[in-house]
């Protein structure tokens, strides 16, 4: 009786063993075909499946597309005919009215904004305290500069 016992109880994790092998091979099955399909997924997503272009193909796209940009050109040309606004640009505004040049600072003296711009500010530039060349990091000395400071 212990013997068969023994031998009953040896062949049940035998069996056990086959069954969770069997069924890992068929989760390791399960995951590999998911993968797989992933893969190919992601590689439709990426190549492009479409009409192939031949240079048939191209001119007919070509000669509709030019076909719709000519209408949507004339649609626009209509419409600016219609709404009679030619727009100048500015160069050509400046050229047929000149007192566009001066319409701004008509409009500050007539807003009673007058600017006064002191010139004398300006014209002298010896008064200004400018820094060391020497100071400046940027600053490269020049041998031949030292010898005209020199002769000066």
């Amino acid at each position: 009786m212990v013997m068969t016992f023994t031998l009953v109880t040896a062949v049940q994790e035998k069996l056990n063993e086959i069954v969770d092998q069997i069924k890992t091979r068929r989760e390791e099955k399960k995951k590999k075909k998911k993968e797989k399909e992933a893969e190919e997924a992601e590689k439709q997503l990426l190549i492009f499946h479409g009409t192939p272009v031949t240079i048939e193909n191209f001119f007919s796209w070509k000669a509709k597309f030019d076909a719709k940009l000519l209408e949507i050109k004339k649609k626009r040309m209509k419409e600016e005919e219609q709404a009679g606004k030619n727009k100048l640009s500015g160069k050509q505004l400046f050229e047929t009215d000149h007192n566009l040049d001066t319409s701004d600072i008509q409009f500050l003296e007539d807003a009673g904004n007058n600017v006064e711009v002191d010139e004398s500010l300006f014209q002298e530039m010896d008064d200004l305290e400018l820094e060391d060349d020497e100071d400046d990091p940027d600053y490269r000395y020049n041998p031949a500069d030292a010898e005209s400071d020199l002769t000066d």
